[in-house]
């Protein structure tokens, strides 16, 4: 009896240790299939900012906290790192004769913001070179807190000229930043008639207020619905009560990639890219704002996908030409500035206009209280027999305070 006993209990030691052994050998077979997975997309080691977005499927800390958990636990204090000195991701689509525009625009960002920033610039192909030049002009002190690349207009094939000529040339070039830019996580997308009167690292903030459905995030196209284009014009669905601006948009593009998207053109829910040329098939003759357009439409189907900021982080002349209609603004400032209908080189809003000059003649290096700021100020109280010059102390409230915050920093690191 004691030898079947022995030998009983001598199966039971080799049958633990056999499955000890398999559990293993599974573990290490998945753990290479990730690699090879990540290998396969051409997706390498590397433990620069960008590297982390690779895997990020939410954004902020939250994704970080999914990327220590899941494919990279045991580098998690390079993660960490990462956090800390993560870089705002920015992109702007300058074509025709938006270069000067569009280097004041990247200026206003790498002004104020404290943290690194990479710019994502898509330019007609004769513009490549300039871009390049200007920016590898500007001082190396300056040059130590970006770094950018430069990428060509590109559209579908079989579609490509539809696309260019919707509304202005390349401003669809937006809708497609999600399929181009593939392993960039989340994004700011700008038009180049954008001021930044706060660091961009603030707006890029608002990444980590997003809840489990939000993809995207923008402002109304107007606060006040009796002088609202969309609710009194519009012949297609759009979000809201007054519909959203997409001049400046954040995006979290590794969901938006991800998401089936509903739609009013079939009960089966569709993907980004399967989405665009059949809605804009659809709607192309009702449609006036372009790209614009087809994001209302996207998004009067899919409310719970995006996340909507306040009117100050997209400032435009509605909410001053016809009197202050931004409360936001009026409590804590302008946040943004979005220059539209040319108001930058026209004499309409003088006030609009005396920023975006005060920007681009800066010249970098200089104090930027005494020749940016107090010259603004003494050009804007000229401006004060319009709507919006009376309320350009909106203008500069923020811009003072991120001046002053910026050259705290310079003065600490001396």
């Amino acid at each position: 009896m004691r030898c079947y006993l022995q030998a009983f209990l001598l199966c039971l030691v080799f049958t633990f240790f056999s499955l000890v052994y398999v559990f293993n050998q599974l573990a290490s077979t998945l753990e290479d299939g990730d690699d090879w997975g990540l290998k396969e997309q051409g997706i390498s080691d590397r433990r620069s900012h960008d590297s982390g977005h690779l895997f990020r499927k939410r954004p902020g800390l939250a994704g970080l906290r999914d990327r220590e958990d899941g494919l990279d636990r045991e580098r998690s204090a390079s993660a960490v790192k990462e956090q800390r000195d993560e870089r705002s991701h920015l992109a702007v689509v300058a074509c025709g004769s938006r270069l000067e525009e569009t280097l004041t625009m990247l200026k206003s960002a790498i002004l104020l913001s404290r943290k690194p920033l990479h710019f994502y610039i898509f330019a007609e192909d004769d513009l490549h070179e300039r871009f390049r030049n200007a920016l590898d002009s500007w001082p190396r002190t300056v040059q130590t807190k970006f770094n950018f690349t430069i990428y060509p207009i590109t559209f579908p094939k079989e579609n490509a000229n539809e696309w260019k000529k919707l509304f202005k040339p390349c401003a669809s070039q937006r809708l497609f930043l999600p399929l181009i830019l593939k392993d960039v996580d989340s994004l700011l997308y700008v038009d180049t008639d954008i001021i930044f009167l706060q660091p961009v690292e603030d707006i890029w903030g608002l990444l980590s207020q997003f809840n489990s459905s939000h993809l995207a995030a923008m402002a109304p196209e107007h606060e006040e619905p009796r002088i609202g284009w969309y609710n009194r014009f519009a012949r297609h669905p759009y979000y809201g009560k007054t519909g959203i601006n997409s001049g400046v948009m954040l995006m979290n593009m590794t969901r938006l990639r991800e998401k089936s998207f509903k739609n009013d053109m079939t009960t089966v829910c569709l993907k980004w890219e399967e989405l665009l040329m059949p809605l804009l098939q659809k709607y192309k003759l009702n449609i006036t704002w372009g790209d614009q357009d087809l994001l209302n439409i996207i998004f009067h189907q899919n409310p719970e996908s995006l996340y909507v900021f306040p009117c100050q982080w997209n400032y435009r002349p509605d909410h001053c030409i016809y009197g202050s209609n931004c409360q936001q603004a009026d409590e804590d400032g302008v946040f943004i500035l979005h220059g539209n209908r040319g108001v930058y080189h026209d004499d309409k809003q003088p006030a609009f206009r005396a920023v975006y000059e005060a920007i681009q003649k800066y010249p970098f290096g200089d104090n930027m209280e005494t020749s940016l700021l107090q010259p603004l100020e003494a050009t804007l109280q000229t401006t004060t027999n319009t709507y919006c010059g009376r309320t350009s102390h909106l203008f500069t409230r923020k811009l003072k305070q991120s001046i002053m915050s910026v050259q705290q920093d310079v003065t600490r690191r001396r």
